[in-house]
């Protein structure tokens, strides 16, 4: 058998974030996960909130390993994942929430705007959406290694980068979505939050 994929990061940050998913997605029930990455956030948020039904979905070449990590959990609250690509198709839905991890970054400006249209079309009434990541604040960095992070992803790829919370924020209100919590989580990374409506 292929080993799991692992990402450090995932351990370091997944019990933060659960924190505000805890609070967030208390009265939620199906939850889309948009980049799912290696499935490590996915099988430990489903095992801790057996309540939700958490969606996994990613590139083709990522399912490989998220099923890997799916079915060793074997989790009754994680269907199959499926491929997504955040410019779509999107799934017609609708979710009660979104959430989605370190992936504003990694994709160009116009993945951006096709992932906040996207979820503005998948949320049913009252869902929610939350993004965790680095967000720049006015167009500056909020810690020298977010700049220097920042440097590193453009340099990999011009097109990616750190955004600026309050070109996201304007997306998100596009996209009918009004402002529910700002959240500083460890590592100079934030939980932006969102409810439709």
């Amino acid at each position: 058998m292929d080993a799991k994929p692992f990402a450090p990061a995932c351990e370091r940050n997944r019990d933060p974030i659960l924190a505000v998913l805890r609070t967030q997605f208390a009265d939620r029930r199906s939850v889309l996960e948009v980049g799912s990455g290696t499935g490590q956030h996915a099988v430990y948020f489903a095992a801790a909130m057996p309540w939700l039904s958490w969606q996994c979905a990613d590139l083709p070449a990522q399912l490989p390993g998220i099923r890997l990590w799916l079915d060793e959990a074997g989790l009754p609250n994680t269907p199959p994942p499926f491929a997504l690509d955040v410019g779509g198709p999107w799934p017609t839905g609708p979710y009660d929430a979104v959430f989605s991890a370190n992936i504003l970054h990694i994709v160009g400006w116009p993945e951006v705007e096709a992932f906040f249209d996207g979820v503005g079309r998948v949320l049913g009434a009252d869902g929610m959406l939350v993004v965790y990541g680095p967000f720049n604040t006015g167009g500056r960095y909020t810690s020298e290694s977010n700049r220097e992070f920042d440097a590193w992803l453009k340099a990999r790829d011009a097109r990616s980068g750190i955004r600026d919370v309050e070109a996201v924020q304007k997306l998100a209100a596009q996209a009918g979505l009004q402002v529910v919590d700002d959240v500083a989580m460890p590592a100079n990374n934030r939980c932006l939050v969102w409810r439709r409506g």
